[in-house]
Order: structure tokens, then sequence, then C-alpha cells
């Protein structure tokens, strides 16, 4: 599996989880480490992956507290 199928794969299952409300706004995603393990991936793909969900408003994260979903804008 090249690098950009197992990053599209990580942003797709995160997104799904986001937006089925599995992770709901202010929840911590898993660390980088375990999602290295989930996905199979390395740091350097989990790091693009949260990068593209930070670029689309999907998360917020700040260095050593992690990653968080956003509230969504209301309407």
């Amino acid at each position: 599996m090249t690098a950009y199928t197992k990053k599209q794969k990580l942003i797709d299952a995160l997104t799904e989880r986001i937006e089925s409300g599995e992770y709901p706004p202010g929840s911590k995603l898993p660390s980088g480490t375990e999602l290295c393990a989930e996905f199979t991936v390395s740091r350097q793909v989990v790091r693009s992956a949260i990068d593209w969900l930070k670029a689309r408003g999907l998360v917020d994260g700040a260095p050593g507290a992690g990653v968080f979903v956003r509230e969504r804008a209301s309407p």
C-alpha cells in the first residue's frame, strides 16, 4: 500500500469517527502511537493525516496536550 493510500485511509477513518459522533466534539483522539498501531502506519503518516484534519477545521492540537475534536459551528 502506498503512503498516500495509508494516509487517505487514516483520514477517512478519523473523519468518519468524528462525523458519526464516535469521537464527539471536545474528545481527545487516540495518541500517535495508538494510531500507528491500529492502522499499521508510520508516525509521519499519522502527523500528515492530523495536519490535514487540522487544516479542514475538524481538530485542534497543542504539543504535549494531544489532538481534540473541534466543536462544530452552529448553522
